[in-house]
């Protein structure tokens, strides 16, 4: 299953190794200020695939979930990442109390999972993964311009 057009992508992952091998594609692909939202149930490898990025950027440091944080701040092969994890967030003040704000500069490459808990800025790109009875899917979707050429080069 690979669907290709300018703005999206759907990949079959038949295993862990493929979500990396995925993760890779994008690491080299990455520029700063991208924004990208990460969707999926629990234990569909979103956090998975943002260690994929960071291990194929050459970060060799403890990564974990920022499940408790809720951001994890790397910096890895001059980019600046935050992996956001909003499943915790209770409601948009804690958005703001916690300056999260601060961290949209337009040179951050953001990962946020669980977008949908916050008034997050848009993304340039959006990766939905599904678990299937197999593997998973992951279906990337270019919005912006930027999204979209990052896209095409995956």
């Amino acid at each position: 299953m690979h669907n290709h057009d300018d703005s999206r992508i759907s990949l079959l992952l038949a295993d862990e190794n493929a979500t990396l091998a995925l993760a890779a594609r994008l690491a080299a692909r990455l520029k700063p200020g991208l924004v990208i939202h990460l969707h999926g149930d629990l234990g569909a490898g979103k956090t998975c695939l943002v260690r994929g990025v960071l291990n194929a950027l050459g970060y060799n440091g403890r990564i974990k979930s920022p499940t408790y944080t809720l951001l994890e701040p790397y910096r890895v092969a001059g980019l600046d990442l935050r992996h956001f994890d909003l499943y915790r967030m209770q409601d948009d003040n804690d958005w703001e109390l916690a300056g999260f704000r601060d961290e949209f500069d337009g040179n951050n490459i953001l990962f946020i999972e669980w977008p949908e808990k916050a008034h997050v800025p848009p993304a340039d790109i959006v990766i939905d993964l599904e678990i299937l009875p197999q593997g998973r899917c992951a279906t990337i979707k270019g919005i912006t311009s930027t999204g979209r050429a990052c896209l095409k080069q995956i």
